[in-house]
């Protein structure tokens, strides 16, 4: 009996202006040091700021938001939407 894995796939799905998800991925990881840099600065940014960095792209926008918590920022939430350096202490 062959056991076939139906969730994996070699299909390239286009997401945004034909990018494929790890180009999605690789613009949010450079989104999210540009704006490390810019939160570093003015120590917040909104997420309208986010969006526009990102071009309005849901995706990059939402995967930008996700890299930057992984690298220690606190995004906010729908009341506080903003992101900024976690207070520790």
């Amino acid at each position: 009996m062959e056991i076939t894995n139906n969730n994996c796939s070699n299909h390239v799905s286009a997401y945004r202006n034909g990018k494929t998800m790890d180009q999605c991925k690789d613009e949010a990881r450079k989104n999210s040091e540009l704006l490390s840099d810019e939160i570093s600065k003015n120590g917040e940014i909104s997420w309208s700021r986010i969006l526009e960095v990102a071009d309005h792209d849901e995706l990059v926008y939402k995967l930008t938001l996700k890299y930057l918590r992984q690298n220690g920022f606190d995004i906010g939430n729908n009341v506080m939407p903003r992101v900024k350096p976690i207070n520790i202490g």
